[in-house]
């Protein structure tokens, strides 16, 4: 991995992180490179209230604000920014309102590497709203202070419409701790990750992809 001088993580969700690029920032941050995050929502409308249940919906965003920050131990990030936006409702949000937050923080920490969804390849309306913030405020900036953005993207058919991830970092060494990440989502992943740890036990090749590699797509904005 090339060094970097900050690096800024822009999500809407609480576990977007987790899933994407948490072994990517665990990496960051135990070579030194401080990390901060900005979290759009607290997840109010996630779908899962635990398995079994252990959550209901007033008691969610409280939940997934702690999950979060616990997330946020595993992966060593100091700096974490919740921006008490609306789950659900960012894609209706002024875009250039999304663009001032981010642009505000990346003059704060001038960072050399900004992570979020690859805009309109987020399947979320909300991925695809806070990146696209992103990318608005990054062309704000003159061309030799724009970061170099690496963006998530997670539609079926993203290869065959941007080609094949010019990124892609093994993250072999910090699987143990993307893992616990995950799990700290306890109220989105209690299930699912037992399904994922038994594929770990078996070697499964699925395993391959989502947790020991990580990739992403850089753009020009």
């Amino acid at each position: 991995m090339e060094p970097e001088r900050h690096v800024l993580v822009v999500f809407p969700h609480p576990d977007d992180e987790a899933f994407s690029s948490s072994g990517t920032i665990k990496q960051f941050t135990q070579s030194g490179v401080p990390v901060t995050y900005l979290c759009g929502t607290l997840g109010q409308m996630g779908r899962n209230l635990g398995n079994p249940l252990f959550a209901n919906r007033e008691t969610l965003p409280a939940v997934r604000k702690q999950e979060l920050i616990n997330a946020c131990e595993v992966m060593g990030i100091k700096d974490l920014r919740m921006l008490g936006l609306h789950d659900k409702t960012i894609e209706f949000e002024d875009e250039e309102y999304i663009a001032d937050i981010v642009e505000k923080v990346i003059h704060e920490l001038k960072p050399s590497l900004v992570i979020t969804f690859y805009p309109g390849h987020g399947v979320h309306p909300d991925h695809d709203a806070m990146s696209n913030g992103v990318k608005i405020a990054v062309s704000r900036l003159p061309e030799q202070e724009r970061p170099t953005i690496y963006g998530k993207a997670i539609l079926k058919n993203s290869v065959e419409l941007i080609g094949h991830p010019n990124v892609i970092i093994d993250i072999r060494s910090v699987a143990e701790e993307k893992l616990k990440a995950i799990k700290a989502h306890k109220s989105q992943t209690s299930g699912w990750v037992e399904l994922m740890e038994k594929q770990l036990q078996e070697n499964a090749p699925e395993i391959e992809e989502w947790l020991y590699r990580e990739t992403f797509w850089t753009y020009e904005v």
